[in-house]
């Protein structure tokens, strides 16, 4: 397809000034709107402006320029001989490429703007412009990224014409901008959480290496940018790394204190935090040295020269942090991957199932209340190491039971069909680390067998949700074999 005549209207015009340039080394004609046509004629390139087109000065503040037959009907046109005469019946020619990009309307309502103002950047007639090009893509290029531009000139400079192939893709990539920018409009108009549309658009960010298995393929994809960075492997990435790093890097988030977590299969397999983070390591990975090879270590500090020379004698797959300091790098295998995590927590989860979405808010509290239930009150320690349990349940597969010291893991049973089956596990985990440590549960007890468990166990404390029938004969037990009880009233299954 050749070009002849180009339309530019542009918000963003990065790059615009020399891609103009060239396009009237090419003896292009050059169409533009008010604000466009003002920076080209500024930079000494030839332009007719949209009124010269339409007969028509801009009206209505502006809202009103390219919205006229004698522009819609020139890119519109098929190149065929019925269209064509109709055009010339009317004195419009044809234009055979449309660069236009939208006003920002997505970057403007970060800054919460008043309504008028978010709704003053409402592009109309630049979505027109971009639609109609695309939908008729085989006779107009419609170019709505500065990135293409070079692409454009290259291929105008060889042969002088554009592609079908190339006219397909800009025509594609045009529509999944519009698409995102009304996804992003009508977002913006649903105030409720749960609405009765839900439109979204994300953008691919990363093509993952598999997918769960090798023999799957995979990608991730992004609302905005990515949150995250990586500072090595990032090609390297799989669909379970983003797993396991969203699972450990937001476990490390519920701690103000230094903290480190290994998640391995989306599970925390030690967890700890201490008053330096090479300490909160040595404490986390004590919890279950075994389970820890290969997995996913996440600090809520910077990753020090001191803490690297001990991580660096473990097999792990990736490290993420608030920071790295380059020598604790230089200790690293260049083989693991280096994650700098996001800044801040997602307040929305989503999720596929049966061929729809599940929206969810995201489990940020921890509990309302703490009610202890049982003759025997808990000391300090044991409520700050319940509550530290407690942190650790919330990201644990569900059944999940977690046996705590301090603020330390020693034994963490997950992803259980039964409750009893959960505790037997952190239990075993924990060894002789059991005696003397508290439990937290993710959900309540239907039958007392844990708490006899955990007094098998010579575990202190429990803390979980109540709720149960049989809540007043689990407490009668706690009682009757000398263990504190402590309520939460609030669950924390993960699915």
């Amino acid at each position: 397809m050749k070009v002849g005549r180009v339309l530019i209207s542009v918000f963003n015009k990065d790059g615009l000034l020399e891609f103009a340039r060239v396009l009237a080394e090419l003896k292009i004609e050059i169409i533009a709107s008010e604000g466009t046509a003002k920076a080209l004629k500024e930079a000494g390139i030839g332009v007719i402006t949209v009124e010269d087109v339409t007969g028509m000065p801009s009206i209505l503040g502006g809202r009103v320029k390219t919205l006229h037959p004698n522009i819609a009907g020139g890119i519109l046109a098929k190149r065929n001989k019925e269209s064509l005469e109709e055009l010339a019946k009317y004195g419009i020619k044809p234009i055979d490429m449309v660069v236009a990009n939208l006003y920002p309307f997505e970057e403007t309502i970060k800054k919460s703007p008043s309504e008028n103002d978010a709704i003053e950047q409402i592009d109309i007639g630049g979505v027109t412009l971009i639609r109609a090009a695309a939908k008729n893509y085989k006779y107009v290029a419609c170019v709505t990224d500065p990135k293409s531009y070079d692409e454009i000139l290259s291929t105008l400079k060889d042969s002088g014409e554009i592609p079908e192939d190339i006219l397909y893709n800009l025509a594609r990539d045009a529509f999944n901008y519009t698409a995102r920018y009304d996804a992003i409009i009508s977002g913006w108009f649903n105030k409720d959480t749960f609405p009765a549309e839900l439109n979204l658009s994300f953008k691919k960010a990363l093509s993952l290496r598999y997918g769960e298995n090798p023999h799957q393929k995979a990608g991730f994809y992004v609302y905005d940018e990515p949150k995250f960075s990586c500072l090595q492997g990032e090609t390297n990435l799989s669909y379970n790394n983003i797993l396991d790093i969203d699972s450990a890097w937001g476990l490390a988030y519920e701690f103000t204190e230094p903290a480190c977590i290994i998640v391995k299969h989306n599970n925390p397999c030690g967890v700890a935090t201490a008053p330096d983070i090479a300490t909160a390591y040595k404490y986390s990975l004590a919890c279950d040295p075994v389970s820890a090879f290969g997995g996913i270590i996440a600090l809520n500090r910077p990753l020090d020269v001191h803490t690297a020379s001990q991580i660096a004698k473990l097999f792990c797959e990736v490290i993420v942090a608030p920071g790295f300091d380059e020598k604790a790098i230089s200790l690293l295998s260049p083989k693991v991957r280096i994650v700098i995590g996001p800044s801040s927590r997602d307040k929305m989860n989503i999720r596929r199932a049966l061929s729809g979405i599940l929206l969810q808010e995201e489990d940020l509290l921890d509990y309302k209340e703490l009610k202890v239930v049982t003759k025997r009150e808990p000391q300090d320690e044991e409520i700050s190491s319940l509550i530290f349990g407690l942190k650790v349940a919330k990201w644990t597969k569900s059944n999940a039971i977690i046996l705590t010291k301090g603020t330390k893991t020693v034994g963490i049973g997950a992803g259980q069909m039964s409750r009893i089956d959960a505790t037997k596990i952190a239990i075993n985990k924990a060894g002789d680390e059991a005696e003397g440590s508290v439990l937290a549960s993710d959900a309540f007890f239907p039958f007392g067998d844990v708490v006899e468990e955990a007094a098998k166990a010579g575990i202190s404390a429990i803390i979980q949700p109540g709720g149960s029938i049989r809540d007043k004969e689990v407490i009668e037990s706690a009682d009757k074999l000398g263990i504190t009880m402590v309520f939460c009233g609030m669950r924390h299954f993960r699915h």
